[in-house]
């Protein structure tokens, strides 16, 4: 459900909800300790879609591959934070390579436990590294989103004057944004919100609301008008309302704000995607992604559900980011366990960051080229 649009301007609905750079810790040494090997048979890997890998052969290394060990920056990963991640993100995969998720969690829950450099032996001894490439063999998109906190209201004033809608029972001929905030929607308005904070929420998809009795309830995306997503960032550069390189989330945000009124409904209606929302109260725990799972903060990514399998493991490489505020890179590994309607394509994907403002400062500053890993148990 994010917050900068995929083409750097504000996008994103993530069916679930619910990074920035993945923590690049000390490296652990290398040594190579004995780890458990599994009882199960050999199994076969579950296809590769992008690029054309042959079938695959147990037991060593396929067409295409490589070793972990040869991944831009692999040294310099936090391994056993690493093997962590795969082991909680891999319990929602339903094929042969679940029977690498299952030895991963029983490595990882033995006592005292894996140490750093177990933990880089067994991802080195039990993967291999397959990239994933575009057809015009040019660099995908890194973008990244989080889980915001939006004050609220139960009633409307001159500030908060944007219903949170519910479902409506005419869904299927609301219209467009424009039509919906003119009353088309037969549905209930659940909160109040400032305008803006309602666009960024829809483009999340879910978030949480807080009011001044300080009750937390969390707003999850129930359903949408299908309409396409629009990004307003290029349109709002190509006139001038913001500098090409100052599209951030943040920039964005701020001059919705400073505009409130005519002038900021104007741009927003350049969207015609709407989403509905449900109200559940806070539990405080960390937003759950597509894969019906909590998201790691750092540790996850929406991608294309055509293109990636929930539960598959990705070495990512993001350099060279363009937004005024953006960090210089984002390497590691991480869980495939969201998607999102503006995630479209084998090399594209969006970071999870977290909860709150910081995240979302962070996660509205990421558009940075990307290539992308798919990591393939060899038994």
């Amino acid at each position: 459900m994010t917050l900068v649009d995929r083409d750097g301007s504000v996008s994103r609905y993530h069916s679930g909800f619910v990074a920035v750079a993945l923590a690049l810790l000390v490296a652990a040494c290398a040594s190579s300790p004995k780890v458990p090997q599994p009882s199960y048979p050999p199994t076969t890997v579950p296809p590769v879609t992008q690029p054309p890998v042959q079938p695959p052969v147990t037991g060593g290394p396929r067409p295409y591959s490589v070793a972990l060990s040869e991944l831009p920056g692999w040294s310099n990963e936090d391994h056993l934070a690493a093997l962590k991640a795969y082991a909680e993100g891999c319990i929602v995969l339903r094929n042969s390579a679940s029977l690498t998720c299952q030895v991963a969690r029983e490595f990882v829950n033995s006592r005292p436990g894996p140490s750093p450099s177990d933990a880089r032996a067994f991802l080195e001894e039990r993967f291999v590294a397959v990239e994933a490439r575009k057809e015009d063999g040019t660099a995908g998109m890194l973008t990244a989103y989080f889980a915001p906190e939006y004050q609220a209201r139960t009633q409307p004033d001159a500030e908060f004057d944007a219903p949170v809608l519910s479902r409506p029972a005419n869904l299927a001929s609301v219209g467009d944004r424009a039509a919906i905030e003119a009353g088309s929607a037969q549905s209930s308005a659940l909160a109040w919100m400032r305008a803006e904070d309602l666009f960024f929420l829809q483009i999340q998809g879910s978030g949480n609301l807080t009011f001044p009795d300080g009750r937390r309830m969390r707003a999850a995306y129930a359903a949408d008008n299908g309409q396409r997503f629009v990004g307003i960032a290029r349109p709002m550069a190509e006139r001038g309302l913001l500098p090409q390189n100052g599209t951030s989330g943040d920039a964005i945000r701020g001059w919705l704000a400073n505009n409130r009124g005519d002038a900021a409904r104007e741009v927003m209606n350049l969207n015609p995607r709407y989403i509905f929302f449900a109200m559940t109260p806070d539990n405080g725990r960390e937003a759950v992604g597509a894969a019906a799972i909590p998201l790691p903060a750092r540790r996850a990514i929406a991608v294309d559900p055509s293109h990636w399998t929930y539960g598959e493991a990705v070495w990512i490489e993001a350099d060279g980011g363009n937004l005024m505020g953006a960090f210089a890179s984002y390497r590691g590994l991480v869980m495939a366990l969201d998607t999102g309607s503006a995630i479209r394509g084998p090399v594209r994907a969006d970071l999870y960051i977290g909860t709150g403002d910081a995240a979302g400062r962070e996660a509205g500053a990421v558009r940075h080229p990307l290539r992308m890993w798919r990591l393939i148990p060899r038994y």
